[in-house]
């Protein structure tokens, strides 16, 4: 059976299953009580709340799906089937052939250096009709050459990725370091120098705001950090928009684009306001992973979680679960650890932390704890489930429904 999220979603906020804790994951310890640990648990009521929730805040803007935050190829499939969401934003060019099978919009997030995958692109037009390839200099457009020449292969769709990051005064560079391609001069000389080279159809640009849409803006118990977080995003996003614009105008008036990316999760309501913008990549709010319980302007479902044993009990207060160093990208902090969502009041040791085969926990809640008994975690904020999980347990009124594989249970680990 096919994960289905086009039904009716969740008819109001205060009858959400999971806004009640004490109900929601007790029933998805019951739910899934017959699996052996660790458990991918999937909840489809709140799955539709998300996805239908960021169809909201896109206000009509069209979301393509970033793979990257899921890596479930049934969950891609199924965001595909619903009227609002339109192509993936991929994370690898072997990622992209994979879903090319049966997704006929593909774009790369990353430039590729993958040979083998270049050479499969080039020859196939089906793959070379339905991939685009992200650049933002000569010399990737070089590599591909070197593959297979113009002449002796298709005709490569790429994208120009122009760097959103913002260059504040005092503070310097706020953002990520992705392209060099950061003003509307830049985008316009690459963008012809693009259209004047044989092989090459650019069809698409793409700026990604992650001072925007990867900052939190209200994090727990650091309020002055809030503050400072939405003063820079309140002048980012008008800055953004504007060289944005131009950015886009100068390229437009060289090549006719299909589209213009931009934005993520966290984003999706400002980066919908610039008209510049014809569709936006996101991903992670499906899942509503813990980091954006740091954001003041919506706040996804738990809807993905997962399930470890208590195996010792090393003291009264203590117990101890195998498993849990489930860890997201980014710079190293406590933030990027998955968080205990179930029972409530368990803390990790912090001397251990969550341990790749083991994590200890403690206070009031360990107490009770036996032998067996399941912890809930939440994860961070993107693919780190489905690089520990081989399937996923879809679970709704109380029972499994489904079980879909992560990209690992269909043997693949792209990156």
């Amino acid at each position: 059976m096919a994960l289905d999220l086009r039904k009716t979603g969740t008819p109001a906020a205060d009858a959400a299953e999971w806004l009640r804790p004490e109900r929601y994951w007790p029933a998805l310890t019951a739910a899934t009580a017959h699996l052996d640990a660790p458990v991918g648990a999937l909840h489809l009521g709140a799955l539709r709340h998300n996805a239908l929730d960021m169809l909201r805040r896109a206000n009509g803007t069209p979301i393509r799906v970033a793979s990257k935050s899921l890596r479930v190829r049934g969950v891609v499939e199924a965001l595909l089937a619903m009227p609002g969401y339109h192509g993936v934003l991929a994370y690898t060019l072997a990622e992209a052939l994979w879903l090319a099978d049966t997704v006929d919009d593909i774009v790369v997030g990353y430039p590729t250096a993958e040979r083998a995958g270049i050479r499969r692109l080039a020859s196939d037009p089906d793959f070379a009709a339905r991939v685009t390839l992200m650049v933002d200099s000569p010399a990737q457009l070089d590599l591909v050459d070197s593959v297979l020449p113009p002449g002796k292969r298709e005709s490569i769709r790429v994208c120009l990725e122009l760097d959103a990051s913002w260059n504040a005064p005092v503070l310097g560079h706020l953002g990520v370091r992705r392209s060099p391609v950061h003003t509307p001069e830049d985008a316009a000389a690459l963008a012809a120098y693009i259209v004047n080279r044989p092989g090459f159809d650019l069809v698409g640009m793409m700026a990604y705001e992650a001072q925007i849409a990867g900052v939190v803006n209200r994090p727990a118990g650091r309020p002055v950090d809030g503050a400072v977080n939405r003063w820079m995003q309140s002048r980012s996003i008008p800055e953004l928009h504007e060289r944005r614009a131009r950015a886009v105008a100068a390229v437009r008036g060289l090549v006719d684009l299909e589209f213009v990316n931009g934005g993520g999760t966290g984003s999706l309501e400002s980066t919908a306001a610039d008209a510049s913008v014809t569709e936006i990549a996101a991903g992670s709010g499906i899942f509503g992973g813990h980091l954006f319980d740091g954001y003041k302007h919506f706040t996804p479902a738990p809807a993905a979680a997962f399930a470890l044993d208590v195996v010792r009990r090393p003291s009264r207060d203590h117990a101890t679960i195998l498993g849990g160093g489930w860890v997201a990208s980014g710079p190293p902090a406590g933030d990027r650890l998955p968080k205990i969502a179930w029972p409530e009041g368990l803390v990790m040791e912090p001397r251990e932390m969550a341990g790749e085969v083991q994590t200890p926990v403690r206070g009031a809640a360990a107490r009770g704890l036996a032998i067996g008994d399941r912890v809930w975690f939440r994860h961070t904020k993107s693919g780190e489930l489905a690089e520990h999980l081989n399937e996923f347990a879809v679970v709704d009124a109380g029972e499994v429904v489904e079980t879909i594989p992560s990209y690992r249970g269909e043997g693949k680990a792209f990156l």
